[in-house]
């Protein structure tokens, strides 16, 4: 069983930066689509980005040109760079692991966006 773990979450202010990290167990991360999704209070779960085995990349259109995902398979981890962050991106940030149709999510980091 996948175990996934995320990290990097804080209090930002608003134009500032942060880097999401999610480290998985396994061993066959370099096979898996990789995923960060958010949720806001009182809204639903969001993609936020996935990086596929492939190194494709896809983004929502309210993170573009803000955020970059990457991933290091030597370390079984995926990044989220978020910059000029805004308060709209205030969530929990939460990784996804998939392979076929089997996923797997982690317990999420919180990230707050406020002066």
């Amino acid at each position: 069983q996948v175990q996934l773990v995320e990290s990097g979450g804080g209090l930002v202010q608003p134009g500032g930066s942060l880097r999401l990290s999610c480290a998985a167990s396994g061993n066959i991360f370099g096979a898996a689509t990789m995923g960060w999704y958010r949720q806001a209070p009182g809204k639903q779960r969001e993609l936020v980005s996935l990086i596929t085995s492939s190194r494709k990349t896809t983004y929502a259109d309210s993170v573009k040109g803000r955020f970059t995902i990457s991933r290091e398979n030597a370390k079984n981890t995926v990044y989220l760079q978020m910059n000029s962050l805004k308060p709209e991106d205030t969530a929990v940030y939460y990784c996804n692991w998939k392979v076929g149709s089997i996923d797997a999510w982690g317990r999420g980091t919180l990230v707050t966006v406020s002066s």
